[in-house]
């Protein structure tokens, strides 16, 4: 059983839908600061999931249970489509992943719906240091599809900032065994504003360890490697290079693969 909610700052549901298949939620109010979109399922399970239609549904993996995404406004607003979460008709979105689709080779790294609220949707992307806090530079945002990087600050140049932090790290969570056998890293390139890095470690959750080659460039650089069964992958060891820029910054992290059997 899956379920989708509308709820107030107050906990007062304003709307739901529930069902076994696909579901679909339509809600006719406008947003007001403490609402909370809410999700669950009473299994694990691979799904699509939309949660406003100005932002690009995404095969997530959700473990059983109840996960909220509180509705952006303020700073966290900068990080999402001006024209999303906006207006007094909203319409959200669920259903569960068919065979066919698990089987293709993807970027299981992507989810435009990461959040620290909901910790157990999957993929999940954290880490030990963001630029002054601000949702514009958060983890989340190299996971977020967004692959605009020729300036930043504001949607679509949502990037991970490292605030000046040589030991910077970005950790992604699968929640889940996946076969990974790719990469591709999208570095911010508003130049000369940004600096860049010459050199990456892509660490694993199973000990291994890829050492990536970076160009300044605003192209995605890819890096294929030899398939692993991980749950977990770790980007860290970022040597900058020698720019006068001291701002390096990610604007997209891509992991490619399959999911597990």
């Amino acid at each position: 059983m899956m379920r989708l909610e509308v709820s107030s700052g107050s906990g007062r549901i304003l709307a739901e839908a529930s069902g076994e298949g696909e579901i679909f939620l339509v809600h006719r109010k406008a947003y007001e600061p403490g609402d909370r979109l809410i999700f669950s399922t009473t299994s694990e399970a691979h799904v699509w999931l939309a949660l406003d239609d100005a932002v690009a549904p995404a095969l997530v993996f959700m473990r059983p249970g109840r996960h909220e995404v509180p509705v952006p406004f303020g700073d966290r607003k900068k990080t999402y489509s001006p024209k999303s979460f906006t207006g007094e008709l909203h319409r959200l979105w669920l259903r569960p992943a068919r065979p066919e689709e698990l089987a293709a080779r993807r970027d299981l790294a992507l989810n435009p719906w990461d959040d620290p609220g909901a910790a157990a949707l999957f993929p999940h992307a954290s880490a030990n240091v963001e630029t002054r806090g601000e949702a514009v530079f958060a983890a989340r945002n190299a996971i977020d599809g967004e692959c605009a990087n020729d300036d930043h600050g504001f949607w679509p140049y949502t990037s991970w900032g490292i605030n000046r932090d040589p030991e910077a790290a970005l950790t992604l969570d699968f929640g889940r065994p996946v076969l990974l056998d790719g990469a591709a890293l999208t570095l911010r390139a508003d130049f000369p504003h940004d600096a860049w890095w010459r050199r990456a470690t892509l660490g694993f959750s199973d000990g291994s360890e890829e050492i990536l080659d970076l160009r300044k460039t605003g192209a995605a650089q890819e890096f294929g490697f030899s398939p692993r069964v991980v749950s977990g992958a770790k980007l860290h060891r970022l040597v900058k290079a020698e720019d006068p820029s001291p701002f390096p910054a990610l604007t997209r992290l891509q992991l490619f693969g399959v999911e597990v059997v």
